[in-house]
């Protein structure tokens, strides 16, 4: 049975609650990722995506340079430990439809890397289809669509 320890990502960029937006997406340009986590110290408090970017500043006219990472930032974070087995997050991943997990170490509760489905597709192949599936379901609009 591989583990989580065997697919995961260690040294991973975190940022600051207290930085700004603008930043956030700069990091995001530069590693080529689509969400960071964000860090109080070494305590998980977020992640920022791209996506919470666009819908939550952008879209709301929020100045990138003057918006807080912790104003835009989804708090409601999934994380899996590095000895959980990889099937068993590839099922969490697919219930919930997301991409990447922090991982975080089991008596310390602090961040040690983050697992994505890419991760998983290239170093551990069974679950990934079912898994895939799940996230990438085509969801349904959040509000009525209106005719033009």
């Amino acid at each position: 049975m591989q583990t989580i320890q065997d697919v995961m990502t260690r040294d991973v960029r975190t940022i600051s609650p207290q930085d700004n937006v603008q930043h956030a997406a700069q990091m995001m340009d530069e590693l080529n990722v689509g969400a960071i986590p964000v860090c109080d110290g070494d305590k998980l408090v977020g992640m920022i995506t791209d996506r919470d970017i666009t819908v939550r500043s952008t879209a709301a006219g929020q100045a990138p340079q003057s918006t807080r990472v912790a104003d835009v930032m989804s708090t409601d974070v999934r994380t899996c430990t590095s000895n959980q087995s990889v099937d068993e997050v590839l099922g969490q991943m697919g219930d919930v439809q997301i991409r990447r997990v922090p991982v975080l170490d089991e008596q310390s509760h602090r961040m040690i890397g983050i697992v994505s489905l890419g991760d998983m597709a290239t170093k551990h192949s069974a679950g990934i289809d079912h898994a895939l599936d799940e996230i990438s379901s085509p969801s349904a609009p959040d509000r009525p669509q209106t005719q033009h």
